[in-house]
């Protein structure tokens, strides 16, 4: 029901822009953006990154608990809200500014100066093995470098899908794969999202183009009525039934890569029914892709390895982490002098097709519906409270396509622990 020109949105966005500048916002600096998916959250985001500050996106389904923390590790200069979210951030000591205040209207709707490549565009926050989330830095430069590689058969333009949270990057190729080419978002509101049915008879409405999943989220879905749409489903192993299902007549493809790599590392080609595997790709344009040994030697094709990615797509690092960045994201041996690589920690192996397979995690880590999740922080939970003496998590997949965390405790001599309360309080702390 509401709908914004590129004029009006370039307009929009830089309004908001000067008016952040006039509050201090500018390169270095971070504002939060704690809106739910909708047109004014695209204004905002746009507003911040014109300012040359990087915005960390706020999931407004989280917890308080999970909200404080990002508001005390991001430290944001202000917080982008609503009059309707602004309660989530009372208690907090920092500047608010509300997408509804008069005093933005009367801004200048003139252009600011471009941010420099090497600036912060994002610090979106990923699960921590510690219990403690990490915020993964993300450059303009890595962003742009990105949308210059886009998938065989996806073509410039056309009407994208917006359904991802705005804290999960997904949604930076959603927004920004069709703004950066003439195209047009389609922001999907939550309750619509979660409706299989209300959702499918909304992208055949809207006549998307380009649909982008999870391949769990792709499974609930008909593709009667999406003849036209070209998939990219990425953040998960895809079900060869899922490829099986929707790669007829349409342009479907597999991406791979972590938060820490911008979006995507790889990006396969056509996917074809029929084929009994999915790999995730080769390299996207300006990346490279090592699958190596425990010596960091190169390993041959069909063997198993860990992967490393270098090249544009690798983030900044971990915001206020310098040792765990120092840990993951480390020099490369096979580029020049100050070359890094980042080691994603998943064990793949090369296809004679030149393409990569995914195999498994060479270490606890977890995606239960495209989330990617440290088992050590929901464990490092569940073991601080009260009555717990000790605690175990794991991903359990009991039906095809239905995984979700299980969590054992054992109880302390002196307490005794009631799952339906133990459920409610990690529902105060995670997401």
């Amino acid at each position: 029901g509401q709908s914004l020109t590129y004029a009006e949105l370039d307009e929009a966005s830089n309004r908001l822009a000067h008016y952040l500048v006039d509050r201090g916002v500018g390169p270095g600096r971070c504002v939060g953006v704690l809106l739910p998916r909708s047109a004014e959250a695209i204004v905002a985001i746009l507003a911040v990154l014109k300012c040359g500050a990087a915005y960390v996106p706020i999931d407004p389904a989280h917890p308080d608990e999970r909200i404080g923390f990002v508001l005390a590790d991001a430290a944001p200069l202000v917080v982008i809200t609503d009059a309707q979210l602004r309660v989530r951030l009372e208690g907090h000591d920092l500047g608010i500014v509300d997408v509804e205040d008069e005093g933005i209207a009367a801004q200048p709707g003139t252009p600011l100066p471009f941010p420099a490549p090497d600036d912060i565009a994002y610090v979106i926050y990923t699960s921590g093995t510690t219990g403690t989330p990490k915020g993964v830095a993300v450059g303009h430069c890595n962003v742009t470098a990105l949308m210059q590689s886009r998938p065989g058969g996806l073509a410039p333009g056309g009407v994208w899908s917006q359904c991802h949270s705005l804290a999960f990057d997904f949604s930076v190729w959603e927004i920004f794969g069709p703004l950066l080419s003439g195209g047009r978002v389609v922001v999907v509101p939550e309750s619509v999202v979660r409706s299989a049915e209300e959702l499918h008879a909304l992208l055949v409405a809207e006549q998307v183009t380009v649909l982008s999943q999870t391949p769990s989220a792709v499974g609930m879905l008909s593709p009667v009525g999406l003849e036209s749409t070209s998939l990219m489903i990425a953040a998960e192993p895809c079900p060869v039934e899922v490829v099986d299902r929707w790669a007829p007549g349409r342009v479907m493809v597999n991406g791979y890569g972590p938060t820490e790599t911008t979006v995507y590392a790889t990006i396969s080609a056509p996917l074809r029914a029929g084929s009994g595997s999915v790999p995730i790709g080769s390299p996207v344009a300006g990346a490279a892709l090592w699958v190596l040994d425990g010596w960091l030697r190169p390993v041959a094709p069909g063997v198993v390895g860990e992967l490393y990615v270098a090249g544009a797509g690798v983030g900044v690092g971990y915001v206020g982490r310098s040792g765990l960045t120092g840990s993951r994201f480390v020099a490369c041996p096979f580029a020049g002098v100050g070359a890094r690589m980042y080691r994603t920690g998943d064990v793949v192996r090369w296809t004679t097709g030149g393409e990569l397979e995914y195999v498994g995690r060479a270490d606890e880590q977890v995606k239960v519906r495209g989330y990617r999740i440290e088992l050590g922080e929901v464990q490092a939970a569940l073991a601080a409270l009260e009555g717990v003496a000790a605690a175990a998590v794991i991903a359990r997949e009991d039906e095809p396509g239905d995984k979700r965390l299980v969590g054992y405790v054992t109880e302390t001599a002196s307490g005794s622990v009631d799952p339906g309360e133990v459920r409610r309080r990690l529902g105060q702390r995670l997401p």
